[in-house]
Order: structure tokens, then C-alpha cells, then sequence
């Protein structure tokens, strides 16, 4: 069946998603190119998420089509709280059939529920289509800001003070 013609439903991650969501993240990894942990690593990422962590799955019943995972944020403007989207990733037979659509939509739903005000996210400079989606949604990228990252030694020596 044509990705086209799925019924796709959106919802949150249950446990019985766990080995499924592996393999997505397994094949995301591949996508972007980028050193992928050992499947037993990414299952207990999923089994225990952070607090404040959202998964939200796409899947026709029979496939797990894509994902989107955000935490809430605080404070925004206004001192208001927000959803801040870390990844938000379609599978490969899966792309074009309105599924990222879909998530994003959802998301957003689930942010107004939860009370938040706004939902923010970075995107690769570098990929025109998938500026365009976004700016599709009406998001509106926010040149003024710089995205800023701590990570392995600079993150360590942050910590200990010792930078």
C-alpha cells in the first residue's frame, strides 16, 4: 500500500512502540549521518524519558511511520511556557505523505492543551526543503538568534569550573 493512501493516526507513545521506535531512530541516525548507540541504549532512552518529555508516534496500524519528541520550556514571553521540538523525523517510504504535517499539527494541539504559548525549534540551515515546510506551517524563523551548544569537554569543564 502507497504511503499516499495510509490512514495515518497520530498519538503518544505506548511501550508496546518501544522496538519499533529503535528501528526509526536507528534509521534516523543513518539519515543525518551521525554516530547511532547500540539498539539495547536507545530502549532505555525511550523506556525513560526525561520528565516533561513528549513522544508522539504516526503509524498506520501496521508501521511506525514517524515521531516528534519535545519537552515544555520555561520561561518564554511573557514568562509563559512552551514546547521546545528536538526531533521531529519521517521515515523514509514514509516522506510526502503529509505524516510530518500530521505531527506538527498534533504537537501543536498538544501544546495549546498543555497551556503553552509557543512551540520553538532549530532546523538545518543548509536543507531549503525543509525550510520551506516549516515556514509552510506559518512558523517564522527567528534570524535574530544564535543556537549555543555545551557538549563533552567544553560541557565538563563548564561544570568543574575548570574552562
Amino acid at each position: 500500500m502507497a504511503a499516499q493512501t495510509r490512514q495515518i493516526r497520530i498519538r503518544p507513545l505506548t511501550e508496546a512502540d518501544h522496538p519499533a521506535l529503535v528501528a526509526l531512530m536507528v534509521e534516523m541516525q543513518g539519515h543525518y549521518r551521525v554516530p547511532c548507540p547500540e539498539p539495547a541504549q536507545i530502549l532505555a532512552g525511550i523506556a525513560a524519558p526525561p520528565a516533561g518529555v513528549e513522544l508522539l508516534i504516526a503509524g498506520d496500524g501496521a508501521a511506525l511511520l514517524g515521531f516528534a519528541a519535545a519537552a515544555a520550556i520555561y520561561p518564554g514571553p511573557g514568562l509563559t511556557s512552551g514546547f521546545f521540538l528536538k526531533e521531529l523525523y519521517v521515515a523514509r517510504e514514509a516522506r510526502g505523505a503529509g505524516i510530518g504535517r500530521a505531527l506538527m499539527r498534533a504537537l501543536a494541539d498538544l501544546a495549546l492543551v498543555r497551556g503553552h504559548k509557543r512551540l520553538d525549534w532549530t532546523a538545518d540551515a543548509a536543507n531549503p526543503e525543509l525550510l520551506r515546510f516549516y515556514e509552510s506551517l506559518g512558523a517564522v524563523a527567528q534570524r535574530e538568534k544564535i543556537f549555543y551548544r555545551l557538549a563533552g569537554e567544553a560541557l565538563v569543564a563548564t561544570a568543574t569550573g575548570s574552562e
